[in-house]
């Protein structure tokens, strides 16, 4: 830690410089620091931190060493954490700026937020710099549990999302990537540089088609952030998760021109067929009301496209994976829906939800009116 004497040398060595608004910076911190008002000389140093003259290492190191040293126990934690989040990006020697975290972890350890932001750092040191995808995976999986549990969603919860959507982006996890991705930008998509939407909103797309179990495509659909993409060449991306969505499977036969272009997702047209087939399943189950549940395989087959052989095992992966639920007649060859997953809908499906409702209040009203007739009957005889 830096002694007073030196701290007092070093700070009147950096005012002597010939840039006169940066000497009346240091002198302002000056200021503040003899005075000890250190939480004003936190929100200082964070923005002081990021100087166009200190962006280079030895500026930095020598700033904490020299000064930031003397006080950094008495600042506020998370506030520390995000003044050493530019010094470490400037250590050279990656395994170092690892060291200069951990370091720092056991100084900011009251506050748990400054601690996980401290681990979020170092994942992204291992995933971006280091390409230690190992211990980007343990910092991953140490950090979920605790964030799902702190009750409220923090600062870090955003940049903690980044990292893991980053990561599972780098190994091919779709499923874990599209999970990670959407709940980032629940968190941080105001801080989100708008300049990368477009490449987010693609890849985000890419994911909800390939990745396994992911149904819930509305989710994304809902999201500005798929206007991105309007008037680009990848707009058509949008449309394909509509069909998606609908279960549209002749449109997605259609689009084949477009999608079949992307390598990733004509590898994996059977996986698309099939995702898509259930989606129809799910979307035909849902339009229809409650008491007109039971579908007849033949119209399955019309809808899906598939032949008469393999409905029966469609509906049994539906059934499986938790899609809907329900019973088949293999003798009458129907099945009769139950239940279908909730999904977020789009104004379309809603509507369609409301003309269901409007049937079922007409139902409900013309029964009350029928046992209102029936019943002087019944009471007379």
């Amino acid at each position: 830690m830096a002694t007073a004497a030196l701290v007092t040398s070093y700070l009147a060595k950096q005012k002597k410089t010939s840039d006169k608004e940066l000497a009346d910076e240091w002198t302002k911190i000056e200021e503040l620091y003899n005075e000890k008002l250190y939480n004003e000389l936190t929100i200082k140093f964070t923005k002081f931190v990021h100087n166009e003259s200190l962006q280079n290492e030895d500026a930095l190191m020598q700033l904490y060493t020299n000064f930031l040293s003397s006080f950094d126990t008495k600042i506020n934690p998370y506030g520390l954490v995000e003044i050493c989040e530019v010094i470490a990006a400037y250590i050279s020697d990656k395994n170092e700026a690892v060291n200069f975290l951990e370091k720092l972890k056991d100084k900011v350890k009251i506050c748990d937020e400054a601690v996980w932001f401290t681990k979020v750092l170092k994942g992204n040191i291992y995933l971006s710099e280091l390409n230690n995808l190992e211990e980007t995976k343990k910092v991953i999986e140490e950090l979920k549990e605790v964030l799902e549990e702190a009750g409220n969603v923090t600062p870090v919860h955003g940049k903690y999302y980044m990292l893991a959507s980053q990561y599972y982006r780098r190994v091919g996890d779709h499923s874990n990537y599209y999970r990670c991705g959407l709940q980032f930008l629940g968190c941080s998509i105001d801080d989100y540089p708008k300049d990368q939407w477009a490449d987010q909103a693609f890849f985000l797309g890419l994911a909800a088609l390939l990745g396994e179990g992911i149904y819930n495509i509305g989710e994304l659909l809902a999201h500005p952030i798929l206007d991105s993409l309007k008037g680009t060449e990848k707009e058509w991306l949008v449309e394909l998760l509509k069909a998606f969505n609908y279960g549209d499977i002749k449109k997605f036969n259609t689009m084949k021109t477009i999608w079949g272009k992307i390598p990733d997702l004509l590898a994996q047209e059977v996986k698309l067929r099939r995702k898509i087939s259930l989606l129809c399943l799910m979307e035909m189950t849902f339009k229809r009301s409650a008491n007109n549940r039971s579908i007849p395989f033949s119209e399955i087959a019309k809808e899906t496209q598939l032949p008469d052989n393999e409905v029966e095992i469609l509906i049994m992966k539906a059934l499986a994976q938790g899609l809907v639920r329900g019973e088949i007649d293999q003798v009458a060859g129907v099945v009769n829906m139950t239940w279908v997953q909730p999904r977020v809908l789009d104004r379309t499906q809603i509507s369609n939800m409301a003309t269901n409702l409007d049937n079922w209040m007409a139902s409900i009203t013309s029964m009350e009116v029928l046992m209102e007739q029936k019943a002087g009957d019944i009471l007379t005889n």
